[in-house]
């Protein structure tokens, strides 16, 4: 299986690639166009500031990229909130898959959200044989808000968004590749879409 990891310069990503070669999978990173689109799966990772990463990207002409791909592709974090309509971290417009925004959480809980934390109300085959209240390791300060597209919510000061689905795009706000063996099995699951 041709798995492809997004190269833009944004994300901790050998702790994916390993995550991925547990599983059996040889993930390779590439930041080619047509690597990316001859791609089995696409993962769209991030960590960082938004505004920086999306210029990053717009700079490698993949924003242009993303949004055209057909295969299952899975947001991980900044990736995943990078496919929203917008993000108030910089005050930027994302690639608009997923119809809603992204917002910093208040100051009345402690930022970043740090640490595990459960995802409930799971609506999607990328959650099958993960159970109802699994732990999910998460590290961010900015959530997106639940819609209609909304396949997983976390609570922390509000009920956030932790996954979302359109098409044959999947995002999740949490990390699996630190997430033990919810998170692992999850990716199983990515791998497993048509």
């Amino acid at each position: 299986m041709n798995v492809v990891i997004i190269d833009y310069g944004a994300g901790n990503i050998k702790s994916l690639q390993f995550a991925f070669n547990r599983l059996g999978v040889e993930a390779k990173l590439t930041s080619n166009p047509n690597e990316i689109r001859a791609a089995d799966k696409v993962v769209f990772p991030g960590v960082g500031q938004a505004s920086s990463a999306m210029e990053m990207l717009k700079n490698s002409k993949l924003d242009l990229v993303i949004p055209t791909l057909k295969q299952p592709v899975l947001g991980i974090c900044l990736g995943m909130q990078l496919l929203c309509n917008s993000t108030t971290e910089g005050d930027i417009n994302g690639l608009g898959i997923f119809n809603t925004d992204v917002k910093e959480f208040s100051t009345a809980v402690k930022v970043p959200q740090m640490g595990w934390n459960t995802i409930t109300n799971l609506k999607s085959e990328l959650f099958n044989n993960i159970k109802e209240d699994a732990f999910m390791y998460s590290v961010h300060s900015y959530y997106a808000s639940i819609n209609a597209q909304t396949i997983a919510t976390t609570q922390y000061d509000l009920d956030y968004a932790s996954a979302l689905k359109h098409n044959n795009f999947y995002g999740v706000q949490f990390h699996p590749e630190k997430s033990g063996e919810a998170g692992a099995q999850l990716l199983m699951n990515f791998l497993a879409l048509n």
